[in-house]
């Protein structure tokens, strides 16, 4: 029995050192109880047609995006996957980063898997909404063990800025998906070409 009482003692110690690991990655984030929810993505999706360039025009804070003019460009490869290339403007440098996109469920094409490391699983990147020519609404969430989770959700435009009612409308499509965008900011796409 005291082997056992051992046993478990460990497990909780690396448990919550688990926990404690993951305290810079939710920095920025919020945690919410619960599994990821399962909003409803783009039908029939095509990822021929979301290709190119997309510029990020609201998002729920994330730790990984501190700087502005972010954005990302797709190109879509010959094995059907799609290289991946963001940048953002941090302290005055341009700073890049590029990755690779894969259609995770045939079945479901919006439901993409992005990696910027080979060593590194696919994490979700789900396009809930576009109309591939002027915007698109996309979100990620990280299950853990489902007692809670953190979630990603961005508002892209084909240009550095959508009107209001654009974006009031993608807040309402995450809102509608049981998606919390109460803290969604508006990114810093200002003046982005000239410091380049």
């Amino acid at each position: 029995m005291y082997s056992t009482v051992k046993v478990s003692v460990r497990k909780m110690k690396a448990f919550l050192w688990g926990l404690l690991a993951l305290v810079p990655i939710l920095k920025a984030q919020v945690p919410h109880w619960g599994p990821c929810p399962e909003p409803a993505t783009q039908p029939a999706f095509n990822l021929k047609k979301f290709m190119g360039r997309w510029f990020e025009i609201a998002k729920l804070p994330a730790q990984f995006e501190r700087g502005r003019c972010i954005e990302t460009n797709f190109t879509l490869m010959l094995d059907g996957s799609a290289r991946v290339v963001g940048s953002e403007i941090l302290k005055g440098e341009l700073k890049t980063i590029e990755g690779t996109a894969v259609v995770e469920d045939k079945r479901n094409p919006a439901k993409l898997g992005i990696s910027f490391s080979y060593v590194l699983p696919y994490t979700p990147y789900w396009i809930l909404s576009t109309d591939y020519e002027n915007s698109a609404l996309v979100y990620s969430c990280t299950d853990v063990l489902r007692l809670f989770h953190v979630d990603f959700a961005w508002i892209l435009g084909r240009t550095r800025s959508l009107p209001a009612a654009t974006i009031d409308h993608g807040k309402e499509v995450f809102t509608n998906n049981n998606i919390d965008v109460s803290r969604m900011i508006l990114s810093r796409q200002q003046g982005c070409d000239k410091d380049l």
